[in-house]
C-alpha cells in the first residue's frame, strides 16, 4: 500500500501499480531449492498453554519506538497525505506493545501491537482510537515494525490529533509467533480488546489514562475487522470501552458474494495477479485452520502443486519472491477442484465465510457510521460497501455511505480516508 519500493499494498508496489494485499516487506529467506518436496505445513499453535499463564490482555513487554515532533508529522503525515496540517496538533511518541492474548483455536499466545500517544499537552485522560489495517503479507510489515509510513501512518496521524492511537499487528504479524490466519474476524477481535487493555496498562505507568471513548476505524481487511470489532463490544465482549463513532474504510465486507468472485473471475480487478495473490493467500491461510484440502495437488496445478505457494506465503518472503513465484492469472493456478470449492462453498468452508460476512448485520449501533469508500477504487468491490450499508439500515442504523472521490483508488482511500476519518472523529471529540 503506500511505499513505492518495498511493498505490496497489497502485491508488490514496484512491479505493480495496484494492490489490496498489503505488503510484502524485505524479511524473509528466498525460497529453498528443495521447495519441490515441501508438504503442507500443519498450523502450529502460537505458544504452549499454562495452567497459571497470565490473563488476556496483560502487557508482557514495550518498546519506545519515536518520539516525532510536530514538524516531522507535518512532513511525513502530509506528504503521504494521510492527515492535514489543521489536524496536526501535537508531537507524539510510539511504542510496541508485548500483550497476551489467544490464538484462533483459543489458546494462549501473544501478539504485538502499535501504540501512538500524543505528548502531555494532551491532558492526561485520553480517548482512544482503535485503527485495524490493511492486508500484510509479511511479518515485518505489521504497524509496529513496519520500516515504512504505511503501517504506522493513520496511528500517527490520529495521536498528532490528540487521540491515544492502538493498532494491533493481528496473531502471527508483527512479533507475534505463528502464521497469520488471514481475514478471520474472531482473532482480529481478540487481538484488538486485548491489545486495547494492555495499552490502558501501559497508559497508566505512563500516568496517562485511557477513558472509555472508544472510536473505531480500520482499512481494507482492517474495515471488516473494526465492523466486527463494533459488533462484538456491542454484545458485550468488554464492558470497559464505549464506541463513540465507527467509520471503516474500504472493506470487503461480502467477501463470499462480491469480492471473492470477482477476484476468481478476473473480470472486476485489474490486475490479474493480484487476483492470483489474493486468493492464493486466503485459500492457504484458510486451509491451515480448517483443513481445506490434504495435498496441494487438490487445488494446485502443475507446477504449482509441490509445496512453493503454502511456502511463499509463510510471512517470511518478500514480496519480490512472492511475485516471481506465483502465476499471472487464476486460471494456471487453481485446479477444477479448487475453482469449485471457492465459488460454492460447503459444509466448514461456507460457515466460515458466513462468519466474516456478518459483521455488518444483525445488530444495530447507537452511534453514527461512516462507511468510507473511493469511486475509482480498484481491488474492493463497492458493492462490499452497499451491501454493509444495507444490513446496518436494516436494523435502522445511523450510517452513511461517503464516496472519498470519483478518481480514488484503494491505495488513495487509506490515506484521504484517514484524514477523513481524523477530521470526524476530532469534531466529535470536541
Amino acid at each position: 500500500m503506500t511505499k513505492p519500493p518495498s511493498r505490496v499494498g497489497s502485491v508488490v508496489r514496484t512491479v505493480t501499480t495496484t494492490a489490496l494485499i498489503a505488503s510484502l516487506a524485505v524479511t524473509g529467506a528466498a525460497i529453498g531449492t528443495n521447495v519441490a518436496s515441501a508438504a503442507k505445513t500443519p498450523l502450529q499453535p502460537a505458544a504452549s498453554a499454562e495452567t497459571n499463564a497470565p490473563k488476556r490482555g496483560a502487557l508482557v513487554d514495550h518498546t519506545a519506538l519515536r518520539t516525532i515532533s510536530q514538524e516531522t508529522l507535518r512532513t511525513e503525515l502530509g506528504d503521504e497525505g494521510f492527515s492535514d496540517e489543521a489536524s496536526i496538533k501535537y508531537d507524539i511518541k510510539t511504542y510496541r506493545l508485548i500483550y497476551k492474548t489467544v490464538d484462533e483455536f483459543g489458546r494462549p499466545t501473544t501478539a504485538s501491537g502499535l501504540v501512538a500517544l500524543p505528548e502531555r499537552r494532551a491532558g492526561r485522560k485520553l480517548d482512544t482510537v482503535s485503527y485495524s489495517h490493511g492486508t500484510e503479507l509479511a511479518k515485518a510489515d505489521a504497524p509496529s515494525v513496519a520500516e515504512d509510513l504505511w503501517g504506522p501512518g493513520p496511528a500517527h496521524a490520529y495521536a498528532a490529533a490528540g487521540f491515544a492511537a492502538v493498532a494491533p499487528d493481528y496473531l502471527g504479524l508483527g512479533e507475534g509467533p505463528g502464521q497469520h490466519p488471514f481475514l478471520h474476524i474472531k482473532s482480529e477481535t481478540t487481538a484488538t480488546i486485548d491489545l486495547l487493555q494492555a495499552a490502558r496498562t501501559f497508559a497508566r505507568q505512563q500516568g496517562r489514562i485511557l477513558s472509555r471513548n472508544l472510536y473505531v476505524t480500520g482499512f481494507s481487511q482492517g474495515a471488516s475487522a473494526a465492523t466486527g470489532l463494533a459488533k462484538a463490544l456491542h454484545r458485550g465482549a468488554d464492558r470497559s470501552f464505549r464506541v463513540v463513532a465507527l467509520a471503516p474504510i474500504s472493506g470487503a465486507y461480502d467477501w463470499r458474494r462480491v469480492e471473492l468472485p470477482a477476484l476468481l473471475s478476473g473480470k472486476d480487478v485489474p490486475n490479474p495477479k493480484l487476483s492470483v495473490g489474493y486468493t492464493a493467500y486466503f485459500l492457504t491461510a484458510w486451509d491451515r485452520r480448517l483443513n481445506l484440502y490434504d495435498d496441494p495437488s487438490e487445488v494446485f496445478q502443475y507446477p504449482y502443486d509441490d509445496g512453493r505457494i503454502e511456502r511463499v506465503l509463510d510471512g517470511l518472503h518478500t514480496g519480490q519472491e512472492i511475485l516471481a513465484t506465483i502465476p499471472d492469472n487464476v486460471n494456471q493456478l487453481y485446479t477444477k477442484h479448487a475453482f469449485a470449492m471457492l465459488r460454492h462453498p460447503t459444509g466448514k468452508l461456507a460457515k466460515a465465510m458466513r462468519e466474516h460476512d456478518t459483521t455488518c448485520s444483525d445488530w444495530a449501533p447507537r452511534y453514527p457510521v461512516k462507511l468510507f469508500y473511493g469511486g475509482a477504487d480498484d481491488q474492493v468491490l463497492n458493492a462490499n460497501t452497499e451491501y454493509c450499508a444495507t444490513e446496518l439500515r436494516a436494523s435502522r442504523a445511523n450510517v452513511k455511505a461517503v464516496n472519498l472521490g470519483d478518481d480514488i483508488d484503494h491505495l488513495g482511500t487509506n490515506r484521504v480516508g484517514t484524514a477523513a476519518t481524523v477530521r470526524w472523529f476530532s469534531d466529535l471529540a470536541r
